[in-house]
């Protein structure tokens, strides 16, 4: 039985990270070979500009991505935010050093005082600094203006 777990656990590997026992958000490992969401740059001026400033990437696992499909998130769905410092030069706008990986991590009951989703934030290109210290609250309090959208705020594209 143990090996059949085992063998389950590395076969759903890639679709995201497995929730720890203490209901901590683990480090989303090669969410960058997961879906591409999208990109978006927040520029100065911008209401998110203090801390979030940068060059912004969003990945999904697949749960993750048929959720945004349907605005139905199912347990397993992982929303990874990569935000990276923004260089400018006299034409372009392009990547810096990693602020912080963002992540939220969808699970009905472990995290129903969030709207079931866990969040977590890692320092620049830490797997092991956290950033979140309230167990998400801070960072459901921004997401629950997105309440219709089951706490969301990206938007899936054509």
């Amino acid at each position: 039985m143990r090996n059949l777990f085992l063998m389950l656990a590395i076969a759903s590997a890639p679709l995201g990270p497995v929730l720890a026992q203490d209901g901590s958000v683990p480090y989303p490992d090669g969410y960058r070979a997961w879906h591409h969401v999208k990109s978006m740059v927040i520029l100065p001026g911008h209401p998110l500009e203090d801390p979030f400033a940068g060059v912004h990437h969003i990945y999904a696992n697949d749960k993750a991505l048929a959720g945004l499909e349907r605005n139905r998130y199912e347990d397993g769905a992982v929303l990874v935010f990569d935000l990276l410092d923004s260089v400018r030069s006299e034409h372009a706008v392009e990547e810096g050093e990693r602020k912080l990986v963002g992540v939220m991590a969808y699970d009905a009951q472990r995290y129903a005082d969030t709207g079931g989703w866990g969040f977590e934030g890692f320092a620049g290109n830490s797997r092991t600094e956290r950033l979140v210290g309230d167990g998400g609250q801070s960072c459901f309090a921004c997401h629950a203006s997105q309440e219709d959208r089951q706490y969301v705020f990206t938007r899936p594209r054509d």
